[in-house]
């Protein structure tokens, strides 16, 4: 038998660490375009941004400047700046994350993400290999899928006067 006081630490725990001992390590073999060390990404990064490109991590539902961004423009990697997803795109999902229901050509990368006890599919950049979020299939026409971002993970380029 567990003991439940055990039981009841290792579920703090978990919640804690973001269940960093239930996630998988990345593909040593998976190389990317822009690869910097951690040392280099921390000092470009703030330390959100570090924990959700970096290390996997997620922010606070709601808590994303980004979620209640309407201008147009562009969404981009906050770790390389490559453009993953185009305003026109976005949609309110009601979940507490920047949403999107398709991303830009050859902007992200996918893998499946079995943490949690779940199959996910994981969104990343496909230039830094940055951790972005992961893609749903429950978002609106015409793909039906939702791109659930993590808003530290992106920043947003206003069009320009005049672009279309």
């Amino acid at each position: 038998m567990i003991d439940r006081r055990i039981l009841l630490a290792s579920v703090a725990m978990a919640a804690l660490f973001g269940f960093r001992w239930l996630q998988p390590a990345r593909a040593a073999a998976e190389k990317f375009e822009i690869e910097k060390t951690p040392e280099e990404w921390k000092k470009q990064l703030t330390p959100m941004q570090y924990n959700i490109l970096r290390e996997e991590g997620t922010e606070r539902p709601g808590s994303s400047p980004l979620l209640n961004e309407h201008r147009k423009g562009t969404f981009a990697c906050a770790g390389c700046d490559l453009p993953l997803f185009s305003s026109e795109t976005k949609f309110e999902s009601g979940t507490g994350w920047p949403s999107f229901w398709q991303p830009l050509p050859n902007a992200v990368g996918e893998r499946k993400d079995g943490t949690l006890g779940m199959t996910r599919t994981e969104v990343h950049c496909r230039r830094c290999g940055g951790h972005l979020g992961h893609v749903f299939d429950d978002g609106p026409k015409p793909t039906g899928l939702r791109y659930c971002m993590d808003g530290f993970a992106l920043v947003f380029h206003p069009a320009t006067a005049g672009a279309s």
